[in-house]
């Protein structure tokens, strides 16, 4: 299946003609220069870890107020530049002038990290309720505030936190560049009727989607064969990184990394095995569901390379130009503010579509600047790449709905990050399921399934894998070997008598860019969070529309602004319940047996 129409790039010109032009070298040396008077000013203001608490008289509430101000609008220009930038360095990992302008960002945005750690650390020297009580600005950013409070309590020395940012350059930074060029630019040979040509590593796990099973058989080896001989600096990478992180946490007086992540996601561990407990609950549900696409496939067993081939052939070629169509007209049976967000990103051309060599894989969204978005794609005309589409545009429609919440305040954590594009991927689902035949329901069905299997399933065995990997790297560097035995171990604990166990896949660890990133570890379980949490409020919407509506965009709005607990309160949710989470998975459950009563009528 191929696209007869060329896929869009997304257009940043209208932010700078272009990285060589004379606007972009003043917007990034004005950047950089806006940076170190940002440094300046916190140092004449004494912004920084403070021996006693001062008195909140009003020369000092107009000094905090001052100071959250310029914090806010320079964490605005960062986010501009730094996503202009990374836009070329995405969707070509090779471009060098891209590369180098980044590494010329790095020390600006190093420089921003330490004013950051200072901001927190002089938040955590102030009596925060009496300036809540004394400062409009201080009530409106009272929960970043709250939590930069008590983020405060686990900073190491202000000589230490400067250090550890300068060293991080050079050090986890560096690390997590280098995997990302890696797999970026790693060419893999594949014969093919007796040609061998070289793919790209996207092009190659894409053909896990192919109907052809000789073709997904070869191209799974082909990948592992590719993995095993770039292992040794990837696996160097993630020890450091990990080692990294244990001695960071360890140094702030976190009980582990994972305690650390609980903080930045805005939940407590009570919520996190609630959740968790739910989802191995459902293990039972979803070997079924395996074992029944095995059935369609006319396989005892479903191999690693067989997750994604699809069990019937889709009549229904989803082109851009259609899936497009589809998504704007669908958004607006919800609303017309989300329609018209939907068409103008693709009108102004915010989506870069196309794969092509030297393109990060996946898919993500980064609010740009204002209003605007961009999103990057690797487009398969089909409902899982249309499905990918809407995914994301809800991830713009949550920074549209941040629009006049300042920097402070829309910095959410990952666990509420995917509330919208949940709920608007399930929005596609439902409306395509709903106009197609029940041969073309099945095929639509399993890409939601295998999406969601994903989600709860393998994420489950991504956390297993990196909880293991931080508490033996507290002793030692694991080896390639044992890294890839944690991770065989992990998807026999999670996928089970569901996949054949001679044909997993140990090098998943090198995969996943999520796991080489010091600052945001444990990449995996708020992804569950957000599926679970965005089907339980579809639910909502679907018992009572009109009075959903009515709260879901201040929702969105202030996802920055309270926990997660609260916020899921203004629905009736309790998430340390782990009855809600096995509610929401009833959902799955359901999509489970009419996948099982479809594929019984084949």
């Amino acid at each position: 299946m191929s696209t007869t129409t060329a896929l869009p790039h997304w257009d940043m010109t209208v932010v700078y003609p272009g990285l060589d032009s004379s606007e972009f070298a003043q917007g990034l040396s004005q950047v950089l220069q806006h940076i170190d008077e940002l440094a300046s000013f916190f140092a004449e203001k004494q912004v920084q870890a403070l021996p006693a608490a001062p008195v909140l008289d009003d020369a000092f509430v107009r000094d905090f107020e001052q100071v959250v101000a310029r914090y806010n609008a320079m964490s605005d220009e960062v986010r501009t530049i730094s996503v202009y930038i990374s836009s070329f360095v995405n969707t070509n990992s090779q471009d060098d002038l891209a590369q180098a302008k980044y590494s010329e960002l790095q020390r600006g945005l190093t420089l921003l990290a330490q004013q950051a750690t200072r901001f927190t650390a002089w938040i955590g020297s102030l009596d925060v309720e009496a300036l809540i009580e004394r400062s409009q600005v201080a009530r409106d950013h009272a929960f970043p505030l709250r939590k930069a409070y008590k983020q405060a309590r686990h900073l190491m020395s202000p000589v230490e936190e400067e250090l550890a940012s300068e060293l991080n350059v050079s050090s986890g930074s560096a690390w997590t560049k280098l995997h990302g060029n890696i797999s970026s630019q790693l060419n893999v040979p594949l014969k093919i009727d007796g040609e061998t040509k070289s793919y790209p590593m996207s092009a190659i796990r894409n053909m896990a989607f192919s109907e052809e099973r000789d073709l997904r058989r070869l191209a799974y080896e082909a990948e592992l064969a590719a993995w095993k001989s770039n292992a040794v600096p990837l696996a160097a990478a993630l020890n450091s990184i990990k080692n990294e992180v244990n001695v960071i946490s360890r140094r702030r007086q976190w009980e582990s990394p994972l305690e650390a992540s609980l903080f930045d996601s805005s939940i407590d561990r009570e919520t996190l095995d609630a959740m968790l407990s739910a989802a191995r609950a459902s293990f039972p549900d979803w070997r079924r569901y395996l074992r029944t696409k095995a059935r369609l496939l006319g396989l005892e067993k479903l191999a690693w390379y067989d997750l994604f081939a699809p069990v019937a052939r889709e009549s229904k070629v989803w082109e851009f130009a259609e899936a497009s169509n589809f998504i704007i007209e669908q958004f607006g049976s919800y609303s017309q503010r989300l329609s018209d967000y939907a068409a103008r990103a693709f009108r102004e051309r915010w989506i870069d579509a196309e794969p092509r060599p030297g393109k990060r894989d996946g898919a993500y969204c980064a609010s740009l600047r204002a209003d605007e978005s961009r999103i990057l794609a690797n487009f398969k005309p089909a409902f899982a790449g249309m499905s990918t589409l809407a995914h994301e545009l809800g991830h713009g429609y949550h920074n549209l709905n941040m629009l006049k919440r300042t920097a402070l305040q829309r910095r959410h954590p990952m666990t509420l990050a995917e509330t919208a594009s949940i709920f608007c991927e399930t929005i596609i689902r439902h409306a395509a399921l709903g106009q197609v035949e029940p041969s073309e329901q099945i095929a639509i069905l399993e890409a939601s399934l295998q999406g969601s299997c994903q989600v709860v399933v393998d994420i489950t065995s991504r956390f297993l894998f990196e909880q293991n990997v931080f508490e033996k790297r507290q002793r030692r560097e694991l080896s390639v070997d044992e890294l890839n035995e944690l991770m065989l171990d992990s998807q026999r604990q999670t996928y089970g008598a569901g996949l054949d166990e001679a044909m997993l896949h140990p090098y998943m660890w090198a995969v996943k860019g999520h796991y080489y990133n010091t600052g945001r570890s444990y990449y995996n379980y708020p992804y569950m969070f957000g599926l679970l949490f965005g089907l339980g409020l579809y639910a909502r919407y679907q018992q009572q529309p009109e009075e959903f509506k009515q709260s879901y965009d201040d929702l969105l709005s202030s996802t920055g602004m309270a926990s997660a607990a609260e916020l899921a309160q203004r629905f009736g949710i309790d998430i340390r319940s782990e009855s809600f989470w096995r509610s929401s998975l009833d959902i799955t459950r359901q999509d489970i047996d009419l996948f099982e009563q479809l594929a019984a009528q084949r």
